[in-house]
């Protein structure tokens, strides 16, 4: 099995499709064949405005990949833009489904980035939360969070919730150009308690390093 590394998030909206693209960039530049997916996709209207980002960066990376389509990438869509089990009407995951697809890809490919929807707890049916996913495909998680006012609570509780299910993860900051508070309000937190501040755009390198080795 390649290596699986899923990109989950303290909330919707912190970045998990331009760290997943920075996660991409960066292995293939180490000479590793990436590939990539977002199991699934809701808010899709006409076609996944995220799976069609993931899926021209990955080409461009990966000449084995020419041929896929938009659905190799996101195989699962809903059009509502709720949680999976409220945008299905509470259908059941179709596990072996997302599964095949990540096989696919993993004949072409040494590492597989599995872009999460939402946050950890973000329910896909009756039985699954996007925490279960990550187990059930068994990946290595990279919690990325955000800098702005509020995210020591929301990295901790999600750190928490990881290491209860004994995921192994890395934490990563995408601090954007108006977190210009970060480091006065919440970086002290974490510098002082010994919990290593990580940021995508900074430090992608290290990331890399630390998940490849988990």
């Amino acid at each position: 099995m390649t290596k699986r590394i899923f990109v989950t998030a303290t909330n919707t909206n912190i970045g998990k499709t331009y760290t997943t693209k920075l996660l991409l960039k960066e292995f293939a530049s180490r000479g590793l064949k990436v590939g990539v997916i977002k199991p699934i996709e809701t808010g899709v209207v006409d076609y996944p405005l995220d799976g069609e980002e993931l899926l021209e960066c990955v080409k461009e990376l990966n000449p084995k990949l020419w041929s896929l389509e938009v659905e190799d990438i996101v195989p699962i869509t809903y059009e509502l833009a709720a949680s999976p089990f409220v945008a299905s009407n509470n259908t059941a995951l179709d596990l072996k489904k997302i599964i095949s697809k990540i096989e696919e890809l993993e004949a072409s490919c040494d590492i597989i980035i599995i872009e999460g929807a939402g946050g950890l707890y973000v329910p896909i049916d009756e039985n699954n939360m996007m925490i279960d996913l990550i187990a059930k495909l068994e990946a290595v998680a990279l919690l990325v969070t955000h800098c702005s006012i509020g995210c020591i609570n929301d990295t901790l509780l999600s750190k928490e919730v990881l290491e209860q299910r004994n995921i192994p993860h890395v934490t990563a900051f995408n601090c954007r150009d108006d977190d210009t508070s970060f480091s006065q309000i919440s970086e002290p937190y974490f510098s002082r308690t010994g919990f290593e501040v990580l940021k995508v755009g900074d430090d992608i390198e290290k990331i890399c390093d630390v998940l490849y080795n988990l």
